[in-house]
């Protein structure tokens, strides 16, 4: 069965890019802008992974973790945080909050692949 993740992110070249290496891999790849988005997605797909932004407009990913973990259907699904926010204090909050990961940009492409495929496999 093919794994399924959730990315969402406001930068389009971000997307585009780990969109096409996660196809490559096999995924299944649904895409979100914000986090409001991400939130109406998983009301119909649950994913075996979120790869998720912070900074984004609307519902930023703090936001959204805290609804995916306070929802019974997705509190198990794994959350890794993909962000520009590299403050010890924002990486604390973010764990703190139930990420598994927290993973700073900019990022190797390789090295998120790897990351991700640890903690679905």
């Amino acid at each position: 069965m093919k794994k399924k993740i959730l990315i969402v992110d406001d930068e389009p070249n971000i997307v585009m890019s780990l969109e096409y290496t996660f196809k490559k891999q096999g995924f299944e790849v649904f895409i979100a802008r914000d986090g409001s988005e991400a939130l109406e997605i998983l009301k119909h797909h649950i994913p075996n992974i979120v790869l998720l932004d912070i900074m984004m407009p609307n519902v930023d990913g703090f936001q959204t973790l805290t609804q995916i973990k306070n929802t019974d259907s997705l509190k198990d699904t794994k959350v890794v945080f993909l962000t520009a926010k590299n403050k010890a204090s924002d990486i604390e909050k973010g764990l703190k909050l139930g990420a598994d990961k927290y993973l700073t940009k900019p990022f190797s492409v390789k090295k998120i692949v790897s990351e991700i495929l640890e903690l679905v496999t």
